[in-house]
């Protein structure tokens, strides 16, 4: 899969699960949400749609300031006590493993040298 269709492809589950979390919390019984998280994971989709839309520059710049927001969020959630990341939104254990994979995902599809046939 290339780097262009990856960035679309969270670009959609970011949508999705933004969406779903205004309707389930927790999210699949594991993941703690709110108003503000489920919005944040909306813009970070439709940013997702749009860059990936930018072609191959697009996708990695997406994959750079997300997989580095995201990264922030990580070591936030990890520092911070109870989870309070700056008295904007909450997030748990589960939250902050998944935000580790994610950080990864993001960083390697921004910045690792990815071949294109």
């Amino acid at each position: 899969m290339d780097r262009v269709m990856l960035a679309r492809l969270f670009g959609i589950v970011f949508l999705v699960v933004g969406v779903l979390g205004f309707f389930m919390n927790p999210l699949f019984g594991v993941f703690e949400t709110d108003a503000m998280q489920n919005s944040l994971h909306i813009v970070i989709g439709l940013a997702g749609l749009y860059l990936s839309m930018q072609g191959e520059t697009g996708a990695m710049t997406y994959g750079k300031l997300f997989g580095i927001g995201m990264a922030v969020i990580t070591v936030l959630g990890f520092v911070l006590p109870g989870g309070d990341i700056l008295g904007l939104f909450r997030v748990n254990m589960a939250d902050n493993y998944l935000h580790v994979v994610l950080s990864v995902a993001l960083l390697y599809l921004g910045f690792a040298r990815i071949r294109t046939k």
